[in-house]
């Protein structure tokens, strides 16, 4: 910061407008782990971890004391475990998964992602029995987090794929009491470098190791907003852009100190309004000030799309490695007034849908009732992959189906996972549709070289 003026401008974010680094992710590659013994896997991929990232939450700690800027997650992610452990002999990964819990838990980070396959054309036998493992892993951890990635613009969407995954949804359901489902996220194209979770992976094009930054900062943007109440379209949107090159240039300075002081590679800044339980840390309040009278009522989808962009646009202007997600999360249960919408019943699953074409991410943090049919998940991912793919952007999916919960019940997951009142999905069956498999052929305008 250059002036004074800066300086109490980010006082003030920081102490007024929650302005946080919501994560200082550390992306490790495990492919030279892989072993035919699994437990000669497991013990490199524990030793990688462990050495790698040790000192990981205390740089972290470091800068933000030094900074007085608040860091709230420390996270791993880590290569695709269906490459990594494809060559091992083995048929349940539950076992990976531990190591990984060990290792998370002895270096101290919140998160581990990566528990991951990638099978958006097909599936080699190793993503499916990630798939298959998924329920027992997510059971038998605590700090994992798991995702797949079932579709893309360039090769279509696995729709055999598809259709277990809705299965295995309700299985891990059943297993976790629900809670589980908190911690898997399905994507239609996945990024490599997302540094939030639970759908972080380390790709398999990123290098050896790398620090990557998610910045969130909704309560910065609603105030600023609040300064211009009779602002024109674009002159919100220069508002908002101006609001995100501040968070960003923050987050920047984060990841590239944290890079140093770590010896590894500064990756991204993944610039997402990602909001929290806390009133005033809201995305949906945002688009409630911009003129919106309730989140999900007419005229929100036109906000939310500029929203994105001005924060878009901002960002790159701040960062030259703008990556991961970057945007704006609607997580239902982690916006108070998402929340808050839902239960006036001005926002439904079917608006919900609607807003993701322009969101960064898509269905998530959803609870939905217990007794929801398999095939019906199933229906509610391969929407979201369509609109993924369609517009060739990332979109996902995290739905909860709550054993022994119906409409209207509200389920407290705590902490920043929030409380999600269970939401209704349309009753009519999906189950033919889904049960053809196959592969949904990808879009003509995907035909580029």
């Amino acid at each position: 910061m250059d002036t004074t003026h800066d300086i109490l401008e980010t006082i003030e974010m920081i102490e007024d407008n929650r302005l946080d680094i919501r994560t200082v992710t550390m992306g490790i590659s495990l492919l030279d782990c892989a072993d035919h013994d699994p437990k000669v896997a497991q013990r490199k991929i524990y030793d990688r971890i462990t050495h790698q990232a040790r000192d990981l939450v205390t740089t972290a700690q470091g800068i933000e004391t030094e900074l007085g800027i608040p860091i709230i997650n420390k996270r791993i992610t880590i290569t695709p475990m269906s490459i990594v452990a494809a060559g091992s002999e083995v048929d349940d990964y539950t076992g990976f998964a531990e190591t990984l819990d060990r290792a998370a838990k002895e270096v101290g980070v919140d998160f581990v992602g990566g528990f991951s396959a990638l099978m958006s054309k097909s599936s080699t036998a190793a993503d499916r029995r990630l798939l298959d493992s998924i329920p027992a892993a997510l059971a038998a951890t605590d700090v994992v987090c798991s995702s797949i990635n079932i579709g893309s613009t360039k090769a279509g969407i696995n729709m055999t794929a598809v259709a277990r995954t809705g299965e295995v949804i309700q299985e891990l359901a059943q297993a976790t009491d629900g809670i589980g489902c908190s911690k898997f996220v399905v994507f239609c194209n996945a990024v490599g470098d997302n540094p939030f979770m639970a759908g972080g992976f380390h790709g398999v094009e990123e290098g050896d190791c790398c620090i990557n930054v998610g910045v969130s900062g909704p309560g910065v943007v609603k105030r600023a907003l609040d300064k211009v109440p009779e602002a024109t379209w674009g002159e919100m949107s220069e508002t908002i852009k101006k609001a995100a090159f501040k968070i960003t240039r923050m987050g920047q300075l984060v990841g590239t100190m944290a890079a140093e002081r770590l010896n590894v590679d500064f990756g991204i800044v993944d610039l997402s309004l990602a909001p929290t339980p806390a009133v005033g840390d809201s995305v949906a309040e945002i688009i409630e000030t911009m003129g919106v009278g309730t989140v999900g009522g007419h005229g929100t989808t036109a906000a939310l799309a500029l929203l994105n962009d001005a924060v878009k646009k901002g960002g790159l202007m701040a960062c030259s490695h703008v990556g991961g997600l970057s945007g704006s999360f609607i997580p239902v249960s982690e916006d108070a007034a998402m929340i808050d919408a839902v239960r006036s019943g001005s926002l439904s699953l079917a608006k919900l849908e609607a807003m993701t074409a322009i969101c960064s991410v898509g269905l998530d943090m959803i609870a939905i009732p217990g007794d929801t049919p398999a095939s019906t998940i199933s229906g509610i991912i391969a929407d979201e992959a369509a609109i993924g793919m369609m517009n060739n952007k990332t979109t996902a999916v995290r739905v909860i189906p709550v054993p022994g919960a119906t409409v209207g019940d509200e389920i407290d997951f705590g902490g920043l996972m929030g409380r999600a009142p269970v939401m209704a999905v349309n009753p009519s069956s999906a189950e033919h549709l889904i049960s053809r498999g196959g592969r949904l052929p990808a879009p003509v305008h995907s035909f580029r070289s």
